[in-house]
């Protein structure tokens, strides 16, 4: 699609009240190595019966995916189900985000979700205030970057093909673990893990693994890979 095209598209788009997010996948072409819309849905949905119980309050049901290109362009968002004013309003934009962050930090040797990051941007360690850095980008080049904020909890993970990273995948909707749990499985379904595997990202509990900088809070009803871990601790003082 020539610029000229394209930016009729998107002038079309705001005029009808439609994201021009939501545009961009057309625009890739048919050789673009990211899911389309309907596969992204259909992983989606599929997710949650695939690998035992994901956890949290919804089991997986009621999510966001968003995904970006290499870019960081968000290229696609979507539903898990039919009606989305039935998935939290704000899951759509911490997806955009998630999927952003993954694909941000990530390179073809070095595979990190967003659930390893948590560790590295609390106080007193060495990513702290790297949530500050959610600053718009210039314009680059004839394309405008829209950029998302960061996120430094579960449900972002980098997407690859053939050892290539391509963009990056982000799940919002239930608790921290269960979006990390739902996020492996589409990347699995759809083909696009990392060199090392569906895991070589996966999410870290220091309760069962060992403390490390990997390390990720227990949620509610926390599930990995099929396995029950625990519960987020209560509240102490206050």
């Amino acid at each position: 699609m020539r610029k000229g095209s394209l930016t009729f598209v998107a002038a079309i788009a705001v005029l009808a009240g439609v994201s021009f997010a939501w545009m961009r996948i057309d625009a890739l072409g048919s050789d673009s190595p990211l899911p389309t819309s309907s596969q992204l849905t259909q992983a989606l949905t599929s997710a949650p019966s695939v690998g035992g119980d994901a956890g949290g309050l919804f089991h997986g049901s009621r999510m966001w995916a968003a995904i970006v290109d290499r870019s960081g362009d968000v290229v696609l968002a979507v539903t898990s189900t039919s009606d989305s004013t039935q998935v939290w309003p704000g899951s759509e934009a911490i997806a955009k985000s998630k999927a952003y962050t993954a694909n941000a930090f990530s390179l073809d040797s070095l595979a990190l979700s967003t659930a390893q990051l948590y560790t590295f941007t609390q106080p007193g360690h060495s990513l702290f205030t790297l949530g500050q850095s959610n600053l718009a980008l210039p314009n680059t080049g004839s394309a405008k970057r829209y950029t998302t904020g960061l996120i430094t909890f579960g449900g972002g993970v980098p997407l690859y093909k053939n050892g290539k990273i391509i963009g990056g995948l982000g799940i919002s909707g239930d608790t921290a673990s269960c979006d990390h749990e739902i996020a492996k499985r589409v990347r699995d379904i759809l083909g696009l893990n990392p060199p090392g595997g569906s895991l070589v990202d996966d999410i870290s509990y220091s309760s069962v693994d060992g403390a490390s900088v990997f390390t990720h809070p227990l949620s509610l009803n926390t599930w990995r890979n099929g396995i029950f871990i625990g519960n987020e601790l209560p509240a102490s003082g206050y």
